[in-house]
């Protein structure tokens, strides 16, 4: 019985894990979810934060972090027009995760890397 169990709570598991990855892969998604934790930030206030970010693919990025509910794109009616981007719920429930990357990846350079 306990193995019929595993059985289907792998796949599962692997689907779940699958789609986190999917929102979260890349080599900017990331960086860009970091900046957003300190708090409202405006699109060349990210891209300063990040450095080596072209515009072009902050946007790519920022659009698909949107349309996963990671975070929120607020349109301010002024005069030039204010964008701000910050934090869904549901992206903020990754500061767990981000920190325990972080705490690996501490782990990691000082076992692999030497730093």
């Amino acid at each position: 019985m306990a193995r019929e169990i595993t059985e289907v709570a792998c796949p599962h598991r692997l689907k779940a894990s699958r789609d986190a990855l999917d929102v979260i892969q890349g080599k900017w998604r990331i960086p860009i979810i970091i900046s957003l934790t300190y708090g409202k930030k405006r699109f060349g206030e990210i891209n300063k934060d990040i450095a080596d970010i072209s515009p072009k693919m902050l946007s790519q990025e920022l659009k698909a972090l949107e349309e996963n509910k990671i975070i929120v794109r607020t349109l301010y009616d002024s005069m030039p027009v204010t964008v701000e981007y910050s934090l869904t719920e549901l992206g903020l429930s990754l500061n767990k995760l981000l920190e325990e990357l972080l705490i690996w990846g501490i782990h990691f350079r000082e076992t692999i890397v030497g730093k």
